[in-house]
């Protein structure tokens, strides 16, 4: 009976080492693949290579049509664990279609979170204070985005509802003024839409919570705010002259007087420089005929002249030229001899 628990006690022993080493082992061969999964999914295929390519993901690809891809072009090691990877982080149905800048030196999860960000090449769009919706269309042109014709037609349609900016505006006025100048940046495949919506986006970020406030104090309208932004663009250069001018333009506007602004004439001709003859012409954006605002904005205003236009600065003058520097004046006489003396 001894003899028995004796041989008991040495099998028990035995089983347990045994366990033990099976156990070893099975944790030796986790650890293993455990690094051999990271080494896949973590280390890029030449950490030091200066190469790079643009890579294209297509509309509907799967992560598997991705990956097979990148390993053929050696950017990868294995698609199946590009594939495992993008599964386990639940980026596989997130992978968005465009182009992207590659290399081997990233890893496959530097590449899936590239995609699943969308960090796609980008192009810039630089839209310059002052431009008109003629001038960005032929711009958008020049960059292959869309025709200048069809962008025009686009700034003709009814944002209202998107924007609430907009509501004041009326109805068959376009978005002209409303075109935030600014750097965007666009992915290829975006479109004209696109970029308008990107416009219209960015003015509703930066007229502010508190510039609308001060509209609504003041009881003016976005819509005439922007329209003498768009006037004080064309007209002066630095803030100051644009606080100077708008104090001016507002100050007219409260008595009746008219504006006799060549820069409305300039936009309603499309002639750089006006004439009398052009002075005369039957438009809504002759300020020299009509009294008032003209019709609407004339050019795409940028901060300063919004902020000036909401914040004029008042003064004793009522007249202004510009030559280099602005000249302002009190009485039409000095008016007419600064104008002798700067422009002739």
């Amino acid at each position: 009976m001894e003899n028995n628990f004796l041989k008991n006690k040495d099998f028990s022993k035995i089983s347990v080492k045994f366990l033990e080493k099976i156990a070893s082992t099975i944790a030796t061969i986790f650890l293993l693949a455990f690094f051999f999964v990271c080494f896949e999914i973590y280390v890029p295929v030449n950490p030091s290579s200066h190469e790079t390519i643009i890579f294209s993901v297509q509309k509907g690809w799967s992560d598997d049509d991705i990956g097979t891809s990148l390993q053929k072009l050696g950017i990868i090691r294995s698609s199946y664990f590009f594939k495992f990877y993008s599964i386990l982080s639940l980026k596989h149905s997130k992978l968005q279609a465009g182009e992207y800048n590659l290399s081997p030196k990233m890893s496959a999860w530097q590449i899936a979170n590239k995609m699943e960000q969308g960090d796609v090449l980008r192009d810039k769009l630089v839209i310059l204070e002052g431009w008109d919706k003629k001038d960005i269309g032929k711009y958008l042109e020049s960059k292959g985005v869309c025709k200048q014709s069809y962008f025009i037609t686009l700034t003709n349609k009814d944002y209202s509802e998107d924007f609430a900016f907009l509501q004041d505006k009326p109805k068959k006025a376009d978005v002209e003024g409303y075109l935030f100048p600014d750097t965007y940046e666009i992915a290829k495949g975006e479109t004209c839409e696109d970029v308008l919506n990107a416009m219209l986006a960015n003015f509703d970020k930066k007229l502010t919570p508190e510039l609308r406030a001060e509209i609504k104090n003041k009881k003016r309208s976005i819509f005439d705010v922007v329209t003498m932004a768009s006037i004080l663009e064309k007209e002066v250069i630095t803030l100051d002259d644009k606080k100077m001018v708008a104090g001016i333009l507002w100050k007219r506007l409260a008595i009746d007087m008219p504006l006799q602004l060549d820069s409305t004439v300039i936009y309603a001709t499309g002639n750089a420089n006006i004439s009398v003859k052009d002075t005369k012409i039957d438009s809504p954006y002759n300020t020299y005929k009509y009294r008032g605002l003209p019709k609407g904005p004339i050019s795409e205003p940028g901060i300063d002249s919004i902020t000036a236009a909401i914040r004029p600065k008042a003064s004793k003058y009522w007249f202004y030229l510009t030559d280099g520097k602005t000249i302002f004046s009190e009485t039409f006489d000095q008016h007419n001899e600064a104008a002798a003396k700067y422009l002739h």
